[in-house]
């Protein structure tokens, strides 16, 4: 075979190049026709956004991105699109790519603060969100969302001082009222914390845990721990303050009348000695923090919780005066979810919704009350209506497969909800239970056991560790299973030693 024969194109090389050439030209036309037709797409996408379709709006700009990459028009789009389907995780990361090309924007900071606070990620959302209140000052709901996202990650004084400018400027806004009043009491809950650090078995760290238990209706407790603080210091005014309530509580009115007239023979304070009593008892509370402030000790930590506490009940008062508002509810059915007045908490979340039918806090509020009071056929449908758009929620999620896990034969459709809460939250001990028992309701015991084990320490009475062996005992674990029910044998018994041992640490007894 000469030169010339073996360069000659093959006959098989010819048809593999005209089709290749084929193949490019239909694929430029094909992307010319796609670019011609990006104006038409990207009307229809605005539509689908207009008539609340976000679903179809999303699958529409993820074409419009795809075909045009470069135009941060349609990246900020499909974040929008994104965040209005309730897929905020998702939506991050277009809105971090719109940032990076176009620089600060104030708006598209909101909303990626937003999208971290609807993922419980308050500390990822404080960055965006300050961000956006740099941009724009005067943006009420970015100096709000900032202060909710600071106390929620553990930042009260921080977002003290955003609330305190909030509701200067706008002192009819009834959410900033309500935050206002939550941050003081996370501030008087630090106080207590550090009193409990510096001094558990003082007079001061017992009249603080008393009058928690007695909002918490824990009557008997909270009775015998203010008389534990008044065998340590009978001259403590709120010791007898708190006895009085106890007895009107448990129907004694004669016996309050009592510690409310011995309270009236106390003696004033000597201010010299006891600044932070006087600067109390005369409704100086911003003073008396500043006092408070300056002093590392049991004493001042007990009157720094006072301070915060009193502030958190003006805030609270001010928000009552307002109109009736969702707000007002809102804040009336956390109160009561607090102190496990759960049919209660339900109510109020009813009645915002009535003054809100669109609001989806209250629909969330709603149906969260309704799960904790057990009413699980009441809250399965609100539960399933509010995820379909918030998929990412850890909340929704564990409460949606925990509802299904108390129906008869349901353990299967609980698991998956149960397994998103436990990979978007991976430390949450709650999720990591009722997935376990999921597991063991459908025979699969190796599954429960990493599960159970995620989850110990979450009660007192060490249940987890009998279950916990059950799991092993079902894998034929033997050893385990036995070391881990030895386990479980001496926290439950230490939790019974725990209890009131003698009649009388059930009873009210007279002054």
């Amino acid at each position: 075979m000469d030169g010339t024969t073996r360069d000659r194109p093959r006959p098989v090389a010819l048809a593999l190049a005209g089709l290749l050439c084929c193949s490019l030209l239909s694929a430029s036309v094909a992307l010319l026709a796609q670019r011609d037709d990006l104006p038409a797409k990207s009307h229809e996408a605005k539509k689908a956004m207009s008539e609340g379709r976000f679903e179809a709006a999303v699958n529409l700009y993820q074409e419009l991105v795809r075909a045009d990459p470069d135009n941060a028009g349609f990246v900020l789009d499909l974040g929008l699109a994104l965040h209005s389907a309730g897929r905020y995780r998702e939506a991050v990361k277009p809105f971090e790519v719109y940032l990076k090309r176009q620089g600060d924007s104030g708006p598209v900071w909101l909303l990626l603060g937003l999208d971290y606070q609807k993922l419980g990620e308050a500390e990822r959302a404080v960055e965006p969100l300050e961000r956006a209140l740099r941009a724009d000052p005067d943006n009420q709901t970015a100096r709000l969302e900032l202060a909710q996202a600071l106390l929620s990650a553990g930042r009260p004084n921080e977002a003290e001082s955003q609330l305190l400018r909030l509701t200067g400027l706008h002192p009819e806004l009834a959410e900033a009222w309500q935050a206002l009043g939550l941050t003081y009491v996370a501030l008087a809950r630090r106080a207590l914390g550090e009193l409990e650090r510096l001094a558990p078995d003082s007079a001061y760290y017992d009249v603080l845990l008393a009058r928690s238990l007695i909002e918490r209706n824990q009557y008997y407790l909270g009775f015998h721990a203010y008389k534990d603080a008044l065998a340590k210091d009978p001259r403590l005014r709120a010791v007898y303050e708190g006895l009085a309530e106890a007895y009107r509580r448990t129907g004694h009115p004669d016996w309050a009348r009592t510690e409310e007239d011995r309270e009236r023979q106390l003696p004033p304070p000597d201010c010299a000695s006891h600044q932070f009593e006087c600067a109390f008892m005369t409704g100086n509370y911003r003073e008396l923090l500043e006092l408070t402030r300056q002093s590392q000790t049991a004493e001042s930590r007990y009157w720094q919780a006072w301070g915060y506490s009193e502030l958190s009940l003006q805030a609270f008062a001010h928000l009552a005066q307002m109109p009736p508002s969702p707000a007002i509810h809102d804040l009336l059915a956390e109160a009561y979810r607090i102190q496990g007045k759960y049919d209660l908490s339900v109510k109020e979340w009813q009645e915002a919704l009535q003054l809100a039918p669109g609001d989806r806090r209250q629909k969330e509020g709603l149906a969260r009350a309704l799960w904790l009071n057990r009413e699980y056929d009441q809250a399965r449908p609100l539960l399933e209506d509010l995820i379909k758009t918030q998929p990412e929620s850890v909340a929704l999620n564990y409460e949606l497969g925990d509802t299904l896990l108390r129906g008869q034969d349901a353990a299967p459709k609980a698991i998956p909800f149960l397994e998103r809460a436990a990979q978007i939250s991976p430390d949450d001990k709650a999720v990591h239970a009722s997935l376990g028992r999921a597991y063991m309701r459908v025979g699969e015991p190796e599954k429960a056991i990493p599960q159970f084990k995620a989850a110990l320490g979450l009660d007192e009475e060490g249940t987890l560790y009998y279950q916990l062996a059950q799991a092993y005992q079902k894998t034929g674990q033997r050893d385990l299973a036995r070391q881990t029910m030895q386990k479980f044998r001496q926290i439950s018994q230490a939790a019974e030693a725990r209890k009131p041992q003698r009649l009388e640490e059930y009873q009210i007894t007279p002054p």
